[in-house]
Parts: structure tokens; C-alpha cells; sequence
């Protein structure tokens, strides 16, 4: 499984407090930072000639927004955007889709994901990069936009679309195999909890038993929501110590009906800041998950916004938040539990089956095998060339088992699967107990390996 984030949010890092009315002024904006703000001024805030100068006095996360532009920010936040509806990558032919949004125009017009856009309004797309197409692509609601489509059977497309207001997946979900419940959150959107507890519902239903909760790439959002995420997890009852210019202060998590396992595995990266980096705080230090991955991005500060009479908005970093038992994130990040070099999806994943293999014995790793691998494993006593069904099981970690061919010869069972395996994925191969030898006895125990494929050249 590949957690598809929308180039337009690869990095939101903000995290949001409630909305307060002021006049506009220069020196009401410098009062409000005199008093509210927590961080280092560059400079002195009276020589300031402009709302711009003062800015450029402040931390990165602290900016001033027009009407407009404050409407933008929030409906980022929310994964709202205007445009045709696709999630894009750059590809040496222009820009591969890879995903499409329901009821996009994109969806709508017959486009797939694999499709290349190699021309916008009769500009070619080989030489720009994603964040030059997403200039091209997005614009003001019910202009048009002319594509060029190279489909994946070869054939070339015209498609003249309709740019259209439309909001993002936030959540994703699948059921792994184990019973392995993932959700993926996009974005600390105002309703992000909710959504995330309906996930967690609707994989329950389907017989999830253990979660994966993935964070990757997710940049932020409102703090109520990261409380209210906090609190799905039962030993997680409280949610971060913050440090305003008046105090610190304890914040306690907002209880759910809802809980996850103490099991669930929490999934972070480089680009996992703000919103996520607190939740991840909290489930450290309260040891309420376990945490894979890589260190996070390091913001560790809360936002509160100011908008004035004629619309603009003040957002000023107005706090510094660290875990429940006093862990720096800012500038510094968080450690996960376990530190993985690639997706910790896979490696989660194979934990979680494993827990479930306790009696089981675990065989040395293989890497960087071939996608046209023949797996040999040879036991103590012949065994019979008849099998039980799923008595081996090959799977793809971060989806389901994949179709094997087994063949035994004496006492060596090889294992092929039927078709290639994935380039730069990683399985779990599983011998079950029901393996028999030729006298009708099961084997003693059972055994497992992790398996990494090669990357492609």
C-alpha cells in the first residue's frame, strides 16, 4: 500500500488555535505580538514601518493573510482546493496521475489513475516539476483547463475540463491481512477525530482486531482535533504541557467512546510535524503506542489567529508545546519507538502479524531478492507433496497474502509465486504447522521470514 499525499499539502506544519477580532492597525498588530507572541525578534519591532517588516521580524509559522488568503489557508487545512481533482507525481514523460478524486472533473471526464498529463493549455509538462503543474492545474473556480493525456494503453487525449471546488480524501483505510485495521490521516482537519473514529468502526466491523494509524506527510491542524485523536488512545490521558508568554499549562486529552488497542502502531516521518508530532508526544511519553518510522519534523509550536475588522488575520505562533512528560519537539523532533529506514508500514505490519505467531519460529531475513524468486526451505523429516490449504502463505506487507505454487521434494518445499513480486516491497512468508510429514504428523512448530525485494534499476 502506497499513502498517496496531495502535492498542494506536502507540508502544512501548522497547528491552529480559535479565531479572536481586533481593529487593523500597525500598532495593534505589534501590540498583539508584544503580548501574545513566544519566540525570537529579529530586530526591533518599533522601526518597523509595515505589517510586512514586522513580519519578517518573526519565526516562519507566523504570517498575515488577507481575507483571502486566510480563506485558502483554512480550506487547505480541511483539504479543500479548487481545481480538477487529481493527486500528481513527476514522471520523465510529464506528470503521472496517481490518484483522482471522487466527483472531480478530472474522474468525471473519463481520467485514470496512470494516465500522463503531458501538455497544460498546450504547455509541454516534461521539464516543470509538480509544483509548476499545480500552478497550471489549479485556478479560479469554473475556468477551464486544456489537457494533453497520454493513456496507458498508449493513445494520446485531448480533455478540456472544468475546474471545480472539491475537497481531498482525509482518511483512508484497509484491512490488512491478520486482521489488521490501517487508517491513514491527511490532515488535522476539524473533523479529522470523527472520521478517524468512523474508520476505526467500519474496520471493526470487518473483523479488525489490531490498527495501524499512519501520520506520514501529515503537517498539522487544529489542536482540539489533535485532542480529541489523543484521546482515542485509553493510557494517553493527557495530551501535551503547553508554555504560553503567561505560563505552561497541562492539557488533558478529550475521552472517545471509541479506543484504540495498546498494540496500535502510530506511523511518522520527516514531514510529520505540529499536530502530529503531539500526538506522537503523547503516546511516548505515555506509552500508550508504539511509534515506527523516522524522526519527525521538529515544529513543537501552536498558532492562534487574530483577524481584523476588514477581514486580514494575524496567525502568530503564541506557544510552545511539549510532551506530557516534558519531551522538547521543537527544532529537535521526535525518535519512534522503532526507527525504520523504509515505509514503517512494512515493518508494522510484519509485527503485527508476528504477534500473532508466538509459537512460531522466526528464520533469518532475506534481502534484496529478485521479483522472480523461488523460496526453498528444507525441514528434518520428508514431507508430504500433498498440502492443506493455506498451509504456506506468502503476503504482501501493507495488503494481503498473493498466489503461491508449492512443490515438495523430500524434505525441501519451494514456494513460487505466480506472479512477480513488487520491486522495493517487502512480504512475510508463513510455513503453518499443518505442514505434514510422511507419516501424517503435523510439524512441531511453524516458521516465518521477512522478505525485501530488490528496487528496481
Amino acid at each position: 500500500m502506497k499513502k498517496f499525499v496531495p502535492f498542494l499539502l506536502s507540508l502544512l506544519i501548522v497547528l491552529t488555535l480559535p479565531l479572536q477580532t481586533f481593529a487593523a492597525s500597525l500598532d495593534e498588530v505589534i501590540s498583539i505580538i508584544e503580548s501574545e507572541y513566544v519566540g525570537d525578534i529579529k530586530g526591533n519591532l518599533d522601526n518597523a514601518e509595515s505589517i510586512d517588516d514586522v513580519m519578517e521580524m518573526l519565526d516562519p509559522y507566523s504570517a498575515y493573510f488577507t481575507a483571502e488568503e486566510y480563506n485558502a489557508f483554512i480550506d487547505s487545512v480541511d483539504l479543500k482546493t479548487v481545481g480538477i481533482g487529481i493527486v500528481i507525481e513527476k514522471h520523465e514523460k510529464g506528470i503521472l496521475i496517481v490518484d483522482v478524486v471522487e466527483n472531480g472533473s478530472a474522474i468525471n471526464s473519463g481520467i485514470e489513475a496512470g494516465d500522463i498529463i503531458t501538455e497544460v493549455d498546450g504547455k509541454s509538462t516534461v521539464n516543470i516539476s509538480t509544483e509548476e503543474a499545480q500552478t497550471l492545474l489549479l485556478g479560479e473556480e469554473n475556468t477551464r483547463v486544456d489537457l494533453t493525456i497520454l493513456k496507458k494503453d498508449g493513445t494520446i487525449t485531448h480533455k478540456l475540463l472544468t475546474r471545480q471546488s472539491f475537497a481531498l480524501p482525509n482518511v483512508t483505510t484497509e484491512l490488512l491481512y491478520g486482521n489488521v485495521g490501517y487508517i491513514a490521516l491527511s490532515s488535522f482537519s476539524e473533523d479529522g477525530a470523527k472520521l478517524v473514529k468512523e474508520a476505526y468502526n467500519d474496520l471493526v466491523s470487518q473483523g479488525a482486531t489490531s490498527f495501524i494509524l499512519d501520520l506520514q506527510y501529515n503537517g498539522g491542524g487544529y489542536v482540539a482535533t489533535a485532542e480529541e485523536l489523543i484521546g482515542l488512545f485509553p493510557n494517553a490521558p493527557y495530551a501535551y504541557n503547553v508554555k504560553y508568554s503567561t505560563g505552561s499549562e497541562m492539557i488533558r486529552s478529550i475521552s472517545q467512546e471509541v479506543n484504540f488497542p495498546k498494540n496500535t502502531r502510530l506511523l511518522v516521518n520527516r514531514y510529520s510535524a505540529s499536530a502530529s508530532e503531539m500526538t506522537t508526544a503523547a503516546v511516548l511519553d505515555q506509552d500508550a503506542a508504539i511509534v515506527y518510522g523516522e524522526q519527525t519534523y521538529g515544529k513543537g509550536t501552536m498558532q492562534g489567529f487574530y483577524q481584523f475588522r476588514d477581514g486580514s488575520v494575524l496567525k502568530l505562533t503564541i506557544a510552545e508545546f511539549f510532551g506530557p512528560n516534558g519531551t522538547v519537539v521543537k527544532d529537535v523532533g521526535l525518535t519512534p519507538d522503532i526507527v525504520t529506514k523504509s515505509n514503517p508500514l512494512y515493518q508494522a505490519h510484519f509485527d503485527s502479524i508476528a504477534e500473532n505467531l508466538s509459537n512460531y519460529k522466526k528464520l533469518p531475513s532475506l534481502e534484496n531478492v529478485p521479483t522472480t524468486k523461488t523460496f526453498k526451505v528444507s525441514f528434518s523429516k520428508d514431507i508430504k507433496q500433498q498440502l492443506v490449504e493455506n498451509a504456506v502463505e506468502l503476503v504482501e506487507l501493507g495488503g494481503d497474502k498473493v498466489e503461491v505454487s508449492l512443490k515438495a521434494n523430500d524434505s525441501q518445499l519451494e514456494v513460487t509465486p505466480v506472479e512477480p513480486l513488487k520491486a522495493g516491497s517487502q512480504y512475510i512468508l508463513i510455513f503453518h504447522p499443518t505442514i505434514q510429514d510422511n507419516e501424517g504428523k503435523n510439524l512441531k512448530t511453524g516458521k516465518y521470514l521477512h522478505i525485501t525485494v530488490q528496487e528496481e534499476n
